[in-house]
């Protein structure tokens, strides 16, 4: 079904029926790795792409049209369920959501995400960070912001939402000290116990500041903020641990003048 130049016939008849978008052959540089392989490779792909082609959908058409045994993952299409995290172009990003031509390059690399183990390809081991990240407790659903001049329904007590984390593991793959220590909480795990503490909704918050309150927790981070530049979701996971530090920091203020702690 591919053609010389590595474009699939599929794609060609595409590009015959929509002629009238913007449409170009982009080349994908892909990270390939099979359990038993020494160290990861890497395999180039073309595949034709027009303004509307997520980096999500390219993988898929290589996947269908050039080489089944290209192993990623994906859910939603729209930035809900946090599956396709990848890196692109050395960026952690949603794939689903990534524009193939808006990123104005003529290869896009490709790659798993860092600081997991690699099960295939451009999927990761997930299991350490729900092993941390489900440890904290957190509720899924919050109190909702609204404007003050709302009126909230006949019924109603408040307004609900879920919280912002969609649990891409993007800021665990973007933080430079979860590659170097294996123990350290990571910012999604520390962000979520911030909001716990917030917002305890019935979840003890003295031992959660206790456990952050230690040498893999927030005290590690080293402020370099690329969780926050690699979270989709509005969750600012380095500002969060900021605040358990500001916590953490009243609270040993208040115990030294005799107040005792938060709990």
């Amino acid at each position: 079904m591919t053609s010389v130049d590595g474009l699939s016939s599929v794609a060609r008849s595409l590009s015959e029926r929509y002629h009238f978008m913007a449409e170009q052959i982009i080349e994908f540089k892909v990270q390939r790795y099979k359990q038993g392989q020494p160290a990861p490779t890497y395999q180039t792909f073309k595949t034709l792409c027009d303004d509307n082609t997520t980096v999500l959908v390219a993988l898929q058409d290589i996947r269908r049209d050039q080489d089944g045994s290209l192993v990623l993952r994906h859910s939603c299409h729209h930035a809900s369920c946090g599956t396709c995290g990848m890196r692109v172009n050395g960026k952690e990003e949603l794939g689903c959501v990534v524009k193939v031509l808006d990123l104005g390059t003529s290869t896009v690399t490709v790659e798993p995400m860092r600081n997991m183990p690699i099960i295939s390809d451009l999927v990761v081991n997930m299991e350490p960070f729900y092993d941390r990240y489900n440890a904290v407790g957190m509720p899924y659903v919050r109190q909702s912001e609204y404007l003050d001049e709302a009126d909230l329904a006949e019924g109603l007590e408040a307004y609900q939402r879920y919280e912002n984390c969609i649990e891409c593991n993007l800021c665990v793959s973007g933080c430079p000290i979860m590659g170097s220590d294996e123990l350290y909480l990571g910012p999604a795990t520390l962000a979520a116990a911030r909001r716990v503490i917030e917002e305890p909704r019935g979840v003890p918050t003295k031992p959660l500041l206790d456990w952050v309150d230690s040498e893999n927790g927030c005290w590690r981070c080293h402020v370099a903020y690329e969780c926050n530049t690699a979270c989709p979701s509005e969750v600012y996971p380095g500002d969060q641990i900021m605040a358990l530090r500001r916590d953490l920091t009243k609270r040993k203020f208040r115990g030294l003048f005799g107040r005792g702690g938060k709990g």
